[in-house]
């Protein structure tokens, strides 16, 4: 085969640091599109972005041409700084170190979409940690 062809779905998910309930309505739709414009940057399709509280989710297309890590480091730290720009309320804004990423089987993107987007929803019966801890 004489070029590279690669369709890998991501579900990405990371924290707040602590845990702390940072991602509000006042700036909840503005992460959404900023997080989803720097997965487009990195050449890494966006196809849902959603978060809750203290976390956020990301479904996209992993680009052949850059490393998971290096893409959450990329769309942490940038974010992490645009977000710090929203006001005083968010000036001691970070991200926690960690993250998850999970390959999803394409047959399974619808789901994953109705899942980030029903994450308020979804988390006023189960916490976060809990969904964590019940999948690993």
């Amino acid at each position: 085969m004489s070029q590279s062809l690669a369709q890998i779905y991501l579900h990405i998910t990371y924290s707040t640091k602590y845990r702390e309930p940072f991602i509000d309505e006042k700036i909840e739709n503005e992460l959404y599109a900023y997080l989803g414009a720097t997965c487009k940057a990195l050449d890494c399709e966006p196809i849902k972005v959603g978060a809750h509280l203290d976390h956020v989710h990301i479904l996209c297309k992993l680009s052949r041409k850059i490393a998971v890590m290096d893409l959450l480091e990329e769309v942490k730290k940038s974010s992490s700084k645009w977000i710090k720009t929203k006001g005083d309320k968010y000036a001691n804004f970070y991200w926690q170190g960690g993250y998850s990423a999970f390959s999803v089987n394409p047959a399974e993107i619808e789901h994953v979409i109705n899942y980030i987007a029903n994450q308020k929803e979804h988390h006023a019966k189960k916490s976060f940690q809990d969904e964590c801890r019940n999948f690993f």
